[in-house]
């Protein structure tokens, strides 16, 4: 058995599990603003810490520095150790999980099949002139992008830097098993590393797919949907001079600003918006008559009893 011992942090003993706080009035003032952006964007929870920083930010003033950044995240640990804010209010990303869907019997395995015909989906982009796929630079918006995609089919992929080799080659085996155009929509921040990140990956998988396509109507057609200078401006996003370190800084003019600074409601639309571009409306319309159709069919094949359990 491995004993565990609680450390110390700052001089004092960090805490473990549930533990009982009393912020300062400052920070209860602080909790209560954040209990307001949870409350505004409560339809596109999970949130992530950066989004919660820049709706502060935009919205009570609160100061747009690294340690205030910092002291939001210790915060955020605190008062969800003390129960002031529900742990899947918030994304955090790091732990990859490998797991299969085991059963516990045959009733488990058919409730598990009846829950799946009840929310049985059609594949809204069969027959498109397109087959579009969503890219995010950060991890933790992916339940919210996959909220606005799911209704059309989308997948949403992640890459947090520079694709490796296979993540690249991916994209072109998906890309030739179709005989359409795929088109990548990104959602990346809007400084010379987010946009060279896309650049790469686009410019990367077009060279392959191009000496290794069957047809000529495969190919790979890109967009970014945010975020851009435009939409900086448009919205009134703060920004911030780029990185000195980062050696693509050489040719960009003006800020840089994070994708998270953009309200979530906004990417939301600016994303719905983006796919629809691309798709045929009356062709996801019967792909919604179709759906309902042979979902009653799987639930009229269901055993007798699970269909209305």
């Amino acid at each position: 058995m491995t004993e565990f011992t609680a450390g110390r942090e700052n001089g004092r003993r960090r805490p473990r599990g549930y533990a009982d706080w009393r912020p300062q009035a400052k920070t209860r003032v602080l909790l209560e603003q954040v209990q307001q952006v949870f409350t505004t964007y409560e339809d596109y929870l999970p949130l992530t810490v950066r989004q919660v920083f820049y709706a502060l930010v935009g919205t009570f003033e609160y100061p747009k520095t690294d340690n205030a950044y910092e002291r939001l995240c210790e915060h955020l640990v605190r008062a969800r150790r003390a129960r002031m804010i529900p742990f899947d209010w918030l994304r955090d990303d790091g732990v990859v999980v490998m797991q299969q869907r085991w059963f516990d019997g045959v009733a488990d395995f058919w409730d598990h099949v009846g829950q799946q015909a009840r929310e049985f989906e059609h594949d809204k982009q069969i027959g498109q002139p397109v087959y579009v796929e969503l890219w995010t630079e950060a991890a933790g918006m992916m339940p919210q992008l996959a909220r606005v995609a799911e209704k059309f089919s989308v997948p949403v992929y992640s890459c947090g830097g520079f694709a490796s080799l296979p993540a690249v080659r991916h994209i072109v085996d998906r890309a030739r098993r179709r005989n359409v155009p795929t088109v990548l929509l990104h959602v990346g921040d809007f400084d010379p590393s987010g946009e060279a990140v896309f650049d790469h990956i686009v410019g990367d998988a077009s060279e392959f797919l191009q000496a290794d396509r069957i047809i000529g109507t495969q190919k790979i057609i890109a967009e970014r949907v945010a975020l851009q200078a435009w939409q900086v401006a448009e919205f009134g996003l703060p920004t911030s001079p780029a990185k000195s370190t980062d050696s693509r800084s050489a040719g960009w003019t003006g800020g840089t600003c994070q994708v998270e600074a953009l309200p979530p409601d906004v990417l939301a639309m600016l994303v719905e918006e983006a796919i629809q571009d691309y798709l045929d409306g009356d062709l996801l319309a019967q792909h919604g008559d179709t759906e309902r159709e042979e979902r009653v069919q799987l639930l009229r094949a269901l055993p007798s009893g699970e269909a209305t359990s």
